[in-house]
């Protein structure tokens, strides 16, 4: 990054204070028992993401930039870092739900130490690649809001009594289209990646040519109706639908359903953030691994779009409700570079055995969302909000 001239920061100031209480919004419907837990490796219990978030913004912005910046705990650095290696050792991600110490209460007042200090901070005038660091910092922090909705949801969705979340939590509705008619796109030359003047993670650089085949995208997400049907079928019986690897984990998992889907009494039903309820066949279905998505595709003789044919057509659709999977494996694009340091860990080490995912879900905040945004999952994951958009 590029040292550019000081810029005043007060509007920077207001939208880090938003972003961070936001953060804290969310787990105001939990109790101090749930900030701790983790039930898998990929569920990092809510407090540890409390702590990171905060952890990010005093080890890239405070200390190096902030003259007489004292450190809240030098200790916090072991706990709460994520995977940067240039930054130093780190408890290994399993261990995340053994820190009964720090406690919640002590997080807490060192999100509020390192807050008062950001506000001191953003309170004058900052040089332009510092600034673009802080807003960095607030996107990466978005980023943990939305896993902290899916931790929770699973922290909470694997509690034998199925504990709501919020009965006041509202779902965002889907927009539908009725007659389901394909949308065509014809062949031809497509410019994909980010574009503007605003905010981009490295990986959606740079922007750059691809050559389509003609195709075509379903306007609608899979609903539970429709993947019930498959199930029905026997679609989780059926080893020609599947590859090999998903086959394997079908059956080393016993998978027989979607994430939180729940068999009683010969009655489908499914958690949600207000609890164990019946499900709704007209709802999309959600938390699909990649192997179950391109199974069903398999099985409706269809495919999963790439991640360049989704943004090609994406403004065609009504997409947001869920990610959706790709058949895209997550490496970089053309002329993709890293940036030096820590910051340049943020997105290129993770461009290995992974899936694109594209769009938004229910869960991801405000404006955080992008037609250009590449999310990526190892493909037997689904505990995130991840559904299924069918081509051809």
């Amino acid at each position: 990054m590029e040292t550019t001239a000081p810029i005043i920061t007060t509007d920077l100031a207001q939208r880090y204070a938003r972003v961070r209480k936001y953060t804290e919004r969310i787990c105001s419907h939990l109790q101090t028992e749930d900030y701790v837990v983790q039930p898998v490796v990929d569920v990092s219990p809510p407090k540890w993401h409390i702590g990171h978030t905060t952890w990010f913004f005093e080890t890239f912005i405070l200390k190096p930039y902030f003259m007489g910046y004292q450190e809240y705990n030098p200790e916090y650095n072991y706990v709460f870092n994520s995977y940067y290696e240039t930054v130093g050792n780190r408890v290994i991600r399993t261990d995340r739900g053994n820190l009964s110490r720090p406690t919640v209460i002590e997080i807490y007042r060192y999100r509020e130490y390192v807050d008062e200090a950001m506000a001191n901070f953003l309170c004058g005038e900052i040089a332009g690649d510092i600034k673009e660091l802080v807003i960095l910092g607030l996107n990466h922090e978005e980023q943990h809001q939305e896993l902290l909705y899916t931790d929770i949801k699973y922290i909470l969705g694997h509690n034998p009594l199925f504990p709501a979340y919020s009965k006041d939590y509202v779902s965002p509705k889907v927009k539908w289209v009725e007659n389901g008619e394909f949308i065509k796109l014809g062949e031809g030359i497509y410019e994909i990646g980010f574009k503007g003047d605003g905010f981009c993670f490295d990986n959606e650089l740079n922007r750059h040519k691809v050559y389509l085949n003609a195709f075509e995208i379903s306007p609608n997400l899979v609903t539970n109706a429709g993947y019930l049907e498959f199930m029905n079928a026997g679609g989780y019986h059926d080893f020609r639908h599947w590859h090999a690897e998903g086959w394997d984990w079908v059956k080393t998992n016993k998978i027989l359903s979607p994430l939180y889907w729940h068999l009683i009494d010969e009655e489908w039903y499914q958690y949600s953030y207000h609890g164990l309820g019946p499900l709704n066949p007209d709802a999309p279905v959600c938390h699909i691994s990649y192997f179950e998505a391109y199974a069903f595709a398999a099985w409706k003789g269809l495919r999963l779009p790439t991640e360049f044919e989704w943004e090609a057509a994406a403004n065609q659709f009504s997409w947001g409700k869920s990610w959706e999977w790709t058949e895209s494996s997550y490496l970089p694009y053309p002329g993709f570079t890293k940036a030096p340091g820590a910051i340049g860990e943020y997105n290129g080490k993770f461009m290995v055995n992974q899936k694109v995912l594209r769009g938004a879900s229910e869960v991801t905040p405000p404006g955080h969302s992008r037609i250009t945004y590449r999310n990526f999952f190892q493909t037997n994951l689904r505990w995130q909000f991840t559904g299924i958009r069918l081509a051809k």
